[in-house]
């Protein structure tokens, strides 16, 4: 048989003794993203599915519910709870949203969260020169096409993502300390030490 084939997750459920559920428009998405906050299905509140899973003996969907709501009473309610009470959360905030505040989101991440993503080398020299005690600039055309971003008082910098580390090109040869950075949900990781001693 050279075909290949596609079964929808609908039919994978159906298949396997389920009834497909349905759902209004945007209700999944709005209660995947209440989940998300209140984390209701995490593996202390449900248990670590995957390991259930393996556990079970039984064949079908029906012994499955069966087998787990045994092992796990009170799983499906205090989840519920969980993201109940952030969907309650969104519906207090959702009246306060306006144009004027959708504007400012908006800039906030097409001018500022962009400039600040894409310029932070200047942020980094500027932090490690203070705790140095020395002056910083940023590096001129000529010295970025050699592979500098920088320097702290006459020393020639380099700053990369920390992945770098493990990208060991030969052909590269930058004459610079190097300053390694990694992102961070509220900001940026830095690593100085071939400069600060």
């Amino acid at each position: 048989m050279g075909k290949r084939l596609k079964i929808t997750t609908e039919e994978i459920t159906t298949l396997l003794g389920g009834e497909p559920i349905e759902f209004p428009k945007y209700a999944t998405q709005i209660i995947n993203l209440a989940n998300q906050n209140a984390q209701g299905t995490r593996p202390v509140v449900v248990g670590q599915m995957s390991e259930l899973i393996q556990e079970f003996t039984g064949r079908t969907l029906k012994e499955w519910e069966k087998w787990y709501l045994k092992q796990y009473p009170d799983a499906i309610e205090n989840a519920t709870k969980k993201i109940s009470e952030m969907i309650q959360n969104f519906r207090e905030v959702i009246g306060e949203i306006d144009d004027e505040m959708i504007k400012r989101w908006i800039r906030d991440l097409v001018i500022v969260k962009t400039f600040i993503g894409l310029r932070f080398q200047k942020a980094i020299l500027n932090k490690v020169a203070n705790l140095m005690n020395e002056s910083y600039r940023l590096a001129t055309a000529e010295e970025e096409s050699k592979g500098i971003d920088g320097f702290i008082g006459n020393i020639p910098i380099s700053i990369k993502p920390e992945t770098y580390k493990s990208k060991k090109t030969l052909s590269e040869k930058i004459e610079a300390k190097k300053i390694y950075y990694k992102k961070v949900k509220d900001g940026i990781i830095i690593d100085a030490e071939a400069i600060i001693e």
